[in-house]
């Protein structure tokens, strides 16, 4: 006898399918629980949907604040984020040399758009930052997390 898998549930997943249909303040109200209790996947989540206004008011300094929580986890779309908007100057001061440290702890992780970012991005920096950025990543991952929450 088959027996038909079914898809994992709970909170984040049914937030995740409301997101999918583009229910963003259902996937909110799953989402910020989560979030308050440390789950790095959840706390991007919020961080991207405060970066695009989706179901709350854009605040760029929202979005770097849930960012920034799940990147200091190591959670590597976070990580990416953030140097997004380090690059732009979107919620905090227009830093290329930090852009470029996220994206390569990012890309150090395997998430191949964080590489390409980060060398197209290698193209408009001195070797003195792209050594300052190398030099701060190396540091940041010569601390581990102590938690990490990933989903």
């Amino acid at each position: 006898m088959e027996y038909e898998k079914s898809a994992p549930t709970g909170p984040f997943e049914d937030g995740r399918a409301a997101y999918d249909k583009g229910d963003y303040a259902t996937a909110i109200s799953l989402w910020s629980p989560l979030a308050a209790d440390g789950m790095a996947a959840a706390q991007c989540n919020l961080g991207t949907l405060y970066q695009f206004g989706w179901a709350v008011t854009q605040d760029y300094a929202e979005a770097v604040r849930w960012y920034r929580r799940a990147a200091h986890q190591g959670f590597a779309p976070a990580q990416h984020n953030l140097g997004v908007m380090y690059h732009n100057g979107e919620g905090v001061t227009q830093d290329f040399i930090r852009a470029y440290m996220w994206w390569s702890l990012a890309a150090s992780q395997g998430l191949t758009e964080a590489t390409k970012v980060r060398d197209d991005l290698a193209n408009l920096m001195t070797s003195g930052q792209i050594a300052k950025a190398q030099s701060l990543a190396a540091k940041w991952n010569s601390k581990k997390p102590t938690r990490y929450l990933y989903h």
